[in-house]
């Protein structure tokens, strides 16, 4: 089974009364991701991506349609125990870091094992290699504030890969960076999916951060218009090249 295999999703709002008002973000939309992938989600603003989004990372739910996340069934999943299914099968990467901000690197990182309840000293020794890994030795007692976007952004990989989650998931995660910051970023996900296997499902309405995956899936008025193999060399080799971050 896929590890994300979702089957003609149906997602409406009601903007009013009547038939007229009824909004459709997304028209019977299927995928399937497997173990090991690095997908892209691609399209304009209102295409139906973010929507996808929000229901494979179970923040929403279908208005009709199948899901299943690591062959659990996400549609008959009680909303008060989505929770824990986000904590343990997704790691979330966000456009805008969605670090605390009176806590250090570190703790922001524990944050998901709390929740998890994990022991302190596991959390701490977890969160430690997790900050190593993403090249952030020396920085763990730093605030947000006192480091780059770049390293802001390292630190929400750090806390996405801690619970050691199937999947992650990014959405627009270069989108407050700079392009030299950008590529850097990337060259991480293309690290975590070659070297540590993670499944990585990337919003992004920029080609050059696209080319990174090895899939481009591509949205317009809520229907998949494109659903191809990246034609594109990505840039793997040339992170190899350089060693990498990982």
């Amino acid at each position: 089974m896929a590890l994300i295999d979702a089957e003609n999703i149906i997602k409406t709002y009601t903007t009013g009364t009547g038939e007229d008002c009824t909004f459709y973000a997304l028209k019977g939309v299927s995928l399937k991701i497997e173990k090991g992938e690095f997908a892209a989600i691609m399209g304009a603003s209102g295409s139906g991506k973010s929507t996808f989004m929000n229901i494979i990372g179970c923040l929403d739910k279908p208005t009709s349609g199948k899901y299943f996340l690591d062959g659990e069934n996400i549609v008959d999943t009680r909303l008060d125990k989505l929770s824990e299914v986000r904590n343990s099968k997704l790691g979330f990467v966000f456009q805008g870091f969605n670090l605390i901000s009176r806590t250090s690197a570190l703790e922001n990182v524990e944050l998901p094992m709390i929740y998890k309840g994990i022991p302190p000293k596991e959390r701490r020794e977890r969160a430690m290699e997790a900050l190593k890994i993403v090249g952030l030795t020396g920085k763990e007692q730093n605030m947000p504030n006192q480091l780059s976007g770049g390293q802001q952004q390292r630190v929400a990989i750090a806390r996405a890969i801690v619970n050691d989650a199937p999947v992650i998931l990014a959405d627009e995660p270069t989108g407050n960076l700079d392009t030299k910051t950008s590529y850097e970023i990337m060259d991480f996900f293309v690290n975590l999916n070659e070297r540590m296997g993670k499944t990585i499902v990337l919003v992004t309405h920029e080609d050059d951060i696209a080319k990174y995956c090895k899939r481009i899936i591509r949205f317009k008025d809520g229907n998949i218009i494109d659903d191809s193999l990246n034609p594109q060399k990505t840039h793997s080799e040339d992170a190899k090249t350089r060693g990498g971050a990982l």
